[in-house]
């Protein structure tokens, strides 16, 4: 078993490549946690595989706690899981990992004062998604709502999820960046790069 615990330190102080290196590295477990609970499901997870290595991606800012109800399973097992379920019909569908997640729910609630009901899907290791039955992650990310993505990273290792396991099943967007070369604090540099509940609430009313 080989851990490796990488601390993102703002969305640009690394290349905006290096998730998606990781990602497509071959027998690798990549982690980006979203809260206290997702790391230490992450650590758990990392700790007991024997044959696959485990990257666990992490913020360094401090992150709200995103799953504050009690769940007697490791939801992080699955790859990904449906964080905040939709209020009325589900038009859209949110996925984000790290400390995108809490700018996802933060859009959710601008959208469904909206009357566009919104599901969030916190995706802290791809790897372990795709391994799930297709049932599983269609039941997750189900066909016909309109999918965005939300990562302070290239879109890169997104589109099978964006685009649905069986082609283009819904509109699809990416909130994310492209290049890198600021420093500030976090918040600052968020809005600098447009990552933001706003202007994930505009890509998603856009796509309808």
């Amino acid at each position: 078993m080989i851990l490796l615990v990488w601390a993102r330190t703002a969305p640009t102080h690394q290349p905006v490549e290096h998730l998606a290196m990781l990602r497509a590295t071959p027998n690798m477990n990549v982690f980006r946690p979203a809260d206290t609970v997702e790391t230490a499901e992450a650590w758990e997870l990392a700790l007991t595989a024997n044959d696959t290595p485990s990257v666990l991606a992490l913020s360094r800012q401090g992150l709200p706690t995103v799953r504050l109800a009690h769940k007697t399973r490791n939801l992080s097992a699955q790859g990904a899981y449906v964080l905040a379920e939709s209020e009325g019909k589900r038009q859209a569908i949110l996925m984000a990992t790290g400390s995108e997640v809490s700018i996802a729910l933060e859009a959710r609630e601008m959208l469904q004062a909206q009357g566009i009901g919104t599901r969030v899907v916190s995706v802290p290791c791809m790897e372990l998604f795709a391994q799930q039955d297709e049932t599983v992650r269609r039941r997750v990310l189900p066909a016909g709502a309109v999918r965005v993505a939300i990562e302070a990273g290239v879109q890169q290792g997104w589109d099978r999820w964006l685009l649905g396991e069986r082609g283009r099943e819904a509109k699809a967007g990416f909130v994310g960046m492209e290049g890198f070369g600021a420093s500030a604090p976090s918040d600052v540099l968020f809005e600098k790069f447009g990552i933001t509940a706003e202007a994930v609430t505009q890509k998603v009313t856009g796509l309808l």
